[in-house]
């Protein structure tokens, strides 16, 4: 039934995605219900509920809850407030349908078009084997069904749906499958503290561990606020909190919601979805130390398998249900991130289209049957690098590698940290430079893949959060030393925030 709701949807959005804007930004209508769900169902996937809530809650303890704080006021709440409005306003102003467009007509620079599309296509990759690697290890913990079974089902039937009817399909889903994830964390949380026989007892047991290398008992690390590494928690916050406001397939969300009334209650879904579903995810991730650890072929403690490892014992029934809300979650991300790679790919590599500001008139306008035939043709395009994209994705998740939060730490810290400081200020300062862009591009690509190469001398959480942060300096301070934009043309695009 769930699969034959998923492709039902597809079929009845399928008129909707005719044309680029229907197929990408579902014609710009999305109302506040489906863009909420659809921002907090691509936030969270398989990644947090089984890597991240595993590794970060088996460190932190209880004051894991604190990245799920963090996920639901920075991340979601704030990222409405200082992004939703000026976003949907500026790209409809400026006919933006992708981030990497954003960039060459606000900035100027159709080179800025190109090569923020290939920093989007290639970092998005190992955020997929994060998502495969999540659903690998929690159906390897004994669930009887064949981990490569789900995901080539999975993969098949997010294709069907996504090429079927594209970002409006994708947003309709999200919220069957974000409905299914609020009730599954909820269910989740009250049976595992009713195996440890309750919210009490089950913190008291956690504050009678020792601290990692400590040999007596009774620390009380793991039960207390702020947990045995408070520094190394703000990490993880910034990372994961920061992060969503410079990922193009989250920030996308806000090219299509209906208008301005509509991003005001999106707001208040986004944020509440949040709280319940990342708050109980890492909720539930702090009570890991309660559950053997398992131990992987290295020797060390296998973080990924941590949760899955919680949720064996639980009755059959509410395995199945963990088994929908993972491939749930996962779907809606894997939807997202399909969607956001073959546009990028189509718009901003193959098919680039002249740009002009608005109010001017372009040269040589093609008439309406030709035009229709092109943009025709873009969808073709687009539904081809889906299923391109999906294959790349299947291989990477039959095999898929392992330390999901490293892999997050990588992508997140590459594509934010590149992209969230000049969008941000795109959005509000008129003096950012095309230079400063550039600059950011090099720094937030740079630091992640240096320090990948120098074997990760800085934690990929940590590198990441170093990205986002140090974006905002570099755009600064390269802004006040290189060329400003014509005063004319900035001027055109700030007018929509006028009205």
């Amino acid at each position: 039934m769930f699969l034959a709701i998923m492709i039902g949807v597809g079929l009845y959005s399928r008129k909707q995605a005719s044309s680029v804007e229907g197929f990408v930004l579902g014609g710009r209508s999305v109302g506040p219900w489906l863009s909420a769900f659809a921002f907090g169902t691509s936030y969270f996937s398989a990644v947090v509920f089984v890597g991240y809530a595993g590794q970060f809650g088996w460190k932190y303890g209880l004051s894991s809850a604190w990245i799920g704080i963090g996920n639901a006021i920075i991340g979601s709440l704030l990222a409405w407030l200082i992004l939703g409005r000026r976003t949907k306003l500026m790209t409809q102003h400026i006919e933006s349908r992708t981030m990497p467009d954003f960039f060459g007509t606000r900035f100027s620079d159709q080179k800025l078009r190109v090569v923020a599309s290939v920093i989007a296509f290639v970092f998005l990759i190992p955020y997929t084997a994060g998502v495969y690697s999540g659903i690998s290890r929690l159906f390897e913990m004994g669930f009887n069904i064949p981990y490569e079974y789900c995901v080539i089902i999975m993969s098949a039937l997010t294709a069907v749906y996504v090429i079927l009817g594209g970002y409006k399909a994708t947003a309709m889903n999200d919220f069957i499958q974000g409905i299914i994830m609020l009730f599954g964390i909820v269910a989740v949380i009250a049976a595992v503290l009713s195996a440890q026989g309750g919210l009490i007892e089950a913190v008291n047991k956690l504050a009678q561990l020792p601290a990692d290398g400590a040999a007596e008992p009774g620390s009380g690390m793991f039960a207390t606020w702020f947990g045995p590494d408070p520094w190394g928690l703000l990490g993880v916050i910034v990372l994961t909190s920061l992060g969503t406001m410079g990922l193009p397939q989250m920030v996308g969300k806000f090219y299509s919601i209906t208008d301005e009334s509509a991003i005001k209650r999106g707001t208040i879904i986004s944020t509440i979805f949040a709280f319940i579903v990342a708050g109980g995810c890492y909720f539930l991730g702090g009570f890991g130390r309660l559950y053997d650890p398992v131990i992987g072929a290295n020797g060390k403690i296998a973080f990924d398998s941590i949760v899955p490892a919680m949720l064996v014992t639980l009755p059959d029934v509410l395995i199945a249900l963990v088994v929908l809300l993972v491939l749930s979650a996962s779907m809606s991300t894997l939807a997202s991130l399909v969607l956001t790679s073959s546009s990028t790919m189509t718009l901003d590599l193959i098919y680039r289209d002249k740009k002009s500001l608005p109010g001017e008139v372009e040269e040589g306008t093609i008439d309406d049957i030709v035009a229709e035939k092109i943009e025709r043709r873009k969808v073709v395009v687009m539904r081809v690098l889906i299923v391109f994209f999906i294959v790349i994705s299947l291989l990477i998740a039959l095999n898929p590698p392992t330390f999901i939060a490293q892999l997050m730490g990588i992508s997140w810290g590459a594509l934010a940290g590149a992209f969230l400081a000049p969008f941000m200020l795109g959005l509000y300062w008129r003096k950012a430079t095309t230079a400063s862009v550039w600059a950011c591009f090099i720094w937030g690509v740079g630091i992640t893949v240096l320090n990948m190469l120098l074997g990760n001398p800085i934690s990929p959480i940590n590198c990441g959060a170093i990205a986002m942060l140090g974006g905002f300096p570099v755009v600064l301070l390269v802004s006040f030393f290189t060329r400003q934009l014509p005063k004319k043309d900035v001027d055109c695009m700030f007018k929509c925030y006028e009205k």
